[in-house]
């Protein structure tokens, strides 16, 4: 990511020096630097906030958060008024995050928070933006500076001088009319009289009054009188999803106005208004991102504002980056694909955020739908690293690796032979035509001169020496700059001797039968190579020569295909060989002595053509068998063999299948991933070289037909059909599962009949139509778009026949006894039971059929379903099913009994009281809640207090005996009857009081002196820093000393813990317990207990880290 900038833009400066150490916050958990916890920021200017995030001790990459208010995320904001950035630094490890808001307008004052998770760690820190109007001076009257410069309002010329000065200026009035204050009018009219005013008062720039007018407004909180509820400050919502905008009013009858952007809004599928009493809501529906924007509900003249955020998912990157290793000079793409149109993509190099240079144009960026491009027009060796691409939801990185072009010779420099006062010319062609170089003479360089002329023209290189002299002769080497090569050749000079002794000789041709010639007269060059065929001559006088291919001569003395002639040598040349330069070639030299012929034949050989018609003809689940025919040229050259390559289809690399020539024509590629695609193609090889690649086969897919299906097995029989059933095979793969096909035939026979037409999708199948009495075999395969898998058959024939069995139920354990069900409770009975034909199940309640309002009975081929859906008392009773096939029958009893909770114990009565005792006695209840009663509660409480407290529980008798009573009190008791459901809802009183009588003693208590137990709060037992996991509840406890008794304060954070009821506090006999319930990564940070009394306080705290509960998998 890029280098981040300072924490405050320095337009902010002036405003943040005077509070920066105030505004540190405390350092705590993973934060070594915070945001500043308020800050004051100008309209219209940068401010830029910063957090640091030390990574020593995490495991993973923290991930940043920015946040406005509680919810609303910021990260789908990013755009050219949000900006956020990150940077790394490997010496420190520290992680710098900071949020960068361009032009600051007031809708961005509010709370804001930064949140940092790293896998089971977190912590975050809040802080507020202020947004204040900047500062202007105002003048006398700055009206003036808007009007016409003559007395009247209506006449006069435009006096552009006051509105550059602004100055006021004095003019005689015509007649006396009051003030009027332009800006009061201005701020109380609607702004469709704003053309108007400014007629009437002569002002002609209304759009900078109105400018200055909007920043001069202040919004000053009133009571408004139609509004009881304004809509909220804003609203967010995730793109294509639906938001309710609701406002409340005074008037039900009011009529209200949908605006947003300023424009009335109508009815529509999309805009739903809806009026309920004093609610008026506006409900959006498929939200996209032209919905966000300003809203405002208008009744009459009043109006309320909100905005709605709609925020976008995540784009992430479907195609990753593709690495590429290219040589210096070569076109760059780098490629990618996202999950949305229009997605915001940045690019890096390295750390390096890349923009397009309108001067140099290294970097080009391409758009097309899903697809974004990275454009290198010539790569250079500094371009060497990686190079990544981030969305607000992914990132892919691919690297580029560059290597030096190597320089190819096209055409090597020749030796010459040259004579006094000739001309003598070195040409060399290399590849790139960009390449400079220097001719040397005998390792000195050469100059050029008048004589000596060099030239540089495409990727020629020449060196023309005119009037050569004997100095002229030595080897001369062109060496390229920049490349370890060198290029020479021999300069001989020839003298010239006069034979005063004429001769006469006949012509002859010295044919040199070594080097190109494979046999007599015949010569092989290799496409694109150059020939050069040097011939001596021989004869006096000198023999006219003449080359001549086929009947055409060949006379040109300059161009690809050329003769050069000089004494007793004849030099034929072709540059650059072609497959039509093929053929026979004629010398012919004469003198008027005779005549001497030779015919040459000239092979030119090349590379082959590509092979044709490469395609795939089967597939398998990890192989595909590639077929394709030979070339149609093989280059004059035997065909060796092939070599193939394939590739995924979409990505850019090609992968060898054999290093080996292949002799074959056909080919069985192996070790691919079954489902995806692969596209293939095919080099043909001779001795000269690789031809070019075949073209690309259609995409095909390595797939494979299922396994058979498995446990096949007979479920039903009858006259004419049989009921199959299988499992789903073992192995589907890639080409997944289109359906089953169904295949019988007699026993004995060898002819399968298709039972289904269609494709069978269930694993399960009724074929029809069977012979009755016939054995017949059946088998099940599955099939695919590759095929049918083998079939699943049964062990042996099936006979076709009805199979009668007799009616039997197969009652459940649990209901053999009682059935024992809560009152509200669902009952939901299946009660299986077998028989063939299909029995007649009956269900009856005490004799009688059940009735069918409020008992649901559901009746199929293999069970029966007896349901309630909420049980009360009188559902309980004895059911009976009824299983009947004609006239044999079978039957099952459930005894269905409903409980509730028992009504209270009847005449609870104190029967005796002696010492410090008392006897009670009472009825069983009348209600006892349709079951037994387990047991009663018995309660007492003194008359004084009437504090209860309980004596007894569960005591199974009806009588009871009261100990241990205090001497001198009266004492009331109460008894609760329970069973299996609980206790009874109320007690029964007991109808008596129970007096414990004092005796004759007097108790004097020894006379003491009172002793001061006061002390300051101390807490004996310090709270201790936990670490829980997220969603499981958990307490933090301490205990404290203190009188008076303390006041005992809770504290997260340092601030107080309200009455939220996700805290529990708790104080039993000083020892204080804080219940957290189900915590979640919010929850984490320092809480602290402070006891409070008169005479002083007393605090501890401890530290409660969140944990983040993580799958074992991962």
């Amino acid at each position: 990511m890029p280098e981040a900038g300072d924490a405050v833009n320095s337009e902010m400066e002036a405003e943040s020096d005077g509070d920066e150490e105030s505004e540190k916050t405390e350092l705590t958990g993973l934060f070594v630097e915070k945001p500043p916890e308020s800050m004051v920021a100008l309209t219209g200017k940068d401010v830029t906030f910063m957090a640091k995030v030390d990574s020593t001790t995490l495991t993973r990459k923290p991930t940043m958060k920015w946040l406005k208010g509680k919810w609303l995320d910021l990260g789908s904001k990013a755009g050219k008024h949000l900006q956020f950035k990150e940077t790394y630094d490997r010496n420190t490890k520290i992680y710098t995050y900071e949020m960068k808001i361009i032009k600051v307008v007031p809708g961005d004052a509010g709370g804001y928070r930064c949140e940092v998770t790293a896998k089971d760690k977190f912590d975050s820190s809040t802080f507020e933006i202020s947004v204040e109007a900047a500062h202007q001076e105002e003048t006398a009257d700055v009206l003036s500076a808007f009007k016409r410069a003559d007395a009247g309002e209506d006449d006069g010329d435009l006096d552009f001088s006051a509105l550059l000065k602004a100055t006021k200026k004095r003019k005689k009035p015509v007649e006396e009319k009051p003030e009027i204050d332009v800006w009061e009018l201005l701020k109380s009219a609607h702004p469709s009289q704003y053309e108007k005013i400014a007629f009437e008062h002569g002002i002609t720039d209304l759009r900078g009054m109105l400018k200055r007018l909007k920043k001069m407004k202040t919004v000053e909180p009133k009571q408004s009188e139609a509004f009881l509820k304004r809509l909220d400050s804003c609203y967010s919502v995730e793109k294509g999803k639906k938001i309710v905008l609701t406002c409340e009013v005074v008037d039900p009858k009011s009529q209200v106005r949908w605006l947003k952007n300023g424009q009335e809004i109508k009815p529509s599928a999309k805009y739903i208004m809806e009026v309920n009493g004093n609610i008026r809501t506006l409900t959006i529906n498929r939200t996209t991102l032209a919905d966000d924007a300003a809203y405002e509900c208008v009744i009459g003249e009043e109006k309320c504002f909100t905005e709605v955020f709609v925020k976008e998912p995540p784009v992430t990157i479907t195609k990753l980056m593709d690495d590429y290793h290219v040589v210096v000079g070569e076109r760059v793409e780098f490629e990618i694909e996202v999950s949305e149109e229009g997605a915001h993509i940045m690019w890096f190099y390295e750390d390096q955020e890349l923009h397009r240079d309108a001067n140099t144009a290294k970097y080009r960026f391409k758009k097309d739908g899903i697809k974004h491009t990275l454009v290198i027009q010539e790569a250079m060796l500094e371009d060497i690293g990686m190079y990544h691409a981030w969305t607000n939801g992914g990132h892919t990185k691919g690297e580029l690796e560059v290597e030096e072009k190597e320089l190819e010779v096209l055409q090597d420099i020749a030796d010459l032979t040259v004579k006094a006062t000739d001309q003598a010319m070195f040409k060399c062609e290399v590849s790139d035509e960009k390449v400079t170089g220097k001719w040397f003479k005998d390792g000195v360089e050469v100059l050029a001169s008048d004589r000596i002329k060099m030239s540089h023209i495409g990727r020629i290189h020449r060196l023309v020496i005119d009037n050569v002299k004997p100095d002229d002769a030595g080897d001369y080497t062109f060496i390229p700059d920049g490349y370890a090569l060198s290029l020479s050749a021999k300069l001989n000079f020839l003298e010239i001797k006069i034979d005063y002794v004429p001769r006469q000789d006949p012509p002859k041709i010295h044919l040199d039968t070594t080097g190109n010639m494979v046999s007599q007269n015949t010569i092989i060059v290799v496409a694109g190579n150059k020939l050069r065929l040097d011939v001596e001559i021989s004869g006096e006088p000198a023999p006219t020569v003449v080359w001549s291919k086929g009947d055409q001569p060949i006379t040109e003395t300059e161009g690809r295909i050329r003769v050069e002639s000089r004494k007793d040598l004849s030099c034929f040349v072709i540059e650059g060989a072609e497959r039509d330069d093929e053929g026979n070639y004629t010398i012919c030299v004469t003198n008027p002595v005779g005549e001497d012929k030779a015919v040459l034949f000239i092979k030119i050989v090349d590379v082959p053509d590509p092979p044709e018609h490469v395609k795939c003809n089967s597939v398998g689940e990890d192989s595909a068998s590639i077929t394709w025919e030979p070339p149609s040229f093989d280059g004059g050259a035997p065909v060796k063999g092939y070599l193939m390559e394939r590739k995924k289809k979409g990505s850019s690399r090609w992968t060898k299948l054999n290093f080996d020539v292949y002799n074959s024509t056909s080919y069985e590629a192996k070790r691919m991933i079954e489902g995806v695609l692969y596209e293939m193609r095919v080099f043909a090889v001779n001795s000269i070289g690789l031809s070019p690649p075949s073209l690309t086969s259609k995409p095909f897919m390595p797939i494979a037909p299922t396994s058979e299906p498995t446990r096949l097995q007979v479920h039903d029989v009858t006259n004419s059909t049989c009921t199959l059933k299988w499992l789903a095979p073992e192995k589907i793969g890639a080409g997944g599962l289109d359906g089953y096909i169904i295949e019988y035939c007699k026993e004995g026979d060898t002819e399968w009949v298709v039972a289904n037409q269609e494709l069978c999708e269930r694993q399960g199948y009724v074929v029809r139509g069977l012979p009755v009495g016939e054995k017949i075999n059946f088998r099940v395969m599955a099939k695919n778009i590759a095929g049918c898998s083998p079939p699943a058959m049964l062990g042996q024939p099936v006979t076709i026949r009805e199979i009668m069995e007799l009616p039997k139920i197969r009652l459940p354990r649990e209901l053999r006894t009682k059935y024992i069900r809560r009152v509200g409770e669902k009952i939901n009975l299946v009660i299986p039971f077998q028989g063939k034909p299909r029995p007649v199940a009956t269900w009856y309640k005490d004799g009688q059929p059940v009735d069918t309002k409020t008992v649901g009975v559901r009746n199929s081929n293999v069970d029966s379903i007896l349901f309630i859906r909420s049980a009360e008392r009188e559902h309980s009773g004895k059911y009976e099913l009824v299983l009947q096939i004609e006239n044999m029958e079978d039957r099952a009893n459930i005894d269905i009994r409903i409980v509730d909770k028992p009504g209270p114990p009847l005449k609870v009565r104190v029967t005796d009281v002696w010492g410090f005792n008392a006897a009670l006695e009472w009825d069983p209840p009348k209600d006892n809640g349709n079951c037994d009663i387990s047991g009663y509660t018995i309660q007492k409480a003194d008359k004084k207090t009437m504090e209860w407290y309980t004596v007894y529980e569960r005591n199974r008798r009806t009588n009871c005996t009261a100990s241990d009573l205090i001497m001198g009190n009266e004492y009331l008791f109460r008894v609760y009857s329970e069973n299996l459901c609980g206790q009874s809802e109320e007690p029964c009183p007991g109808k008596n009081t129970a007096v414990i009588a004092k005796t004759g003693l007097e108790y004097k208590p020894p006379s003491y002196k009172e002793k001061d137990v006061s002390c300051v709060p101390k807490f004996t037992q310090p709270l201790v820093d936990r670490s829980v996991v997220a969603g499981y509840s958990t307490a933090i406890s301490c205990s404290v000393k203190g009188f008076p008794k303390p006041k005992i304060i809770w504290m997260k954070n340092k601030m107080i813990i309200g009455e939220d009821p996700k805290f529990l506090m708790q104080n039993q006999q000083g020892v204080l317990t804080l219940n957290i319930r189900k915590p979640s990564s919010f929850d984490g940070g320092k809480y602290s207990c402070m006891a409070v009394n008169e005479l002083g306080t007393d605090e501890v705290q401890c530290k409660l880290e969140i944990r983040v509960a993580t799958d074992p998998k991962d």
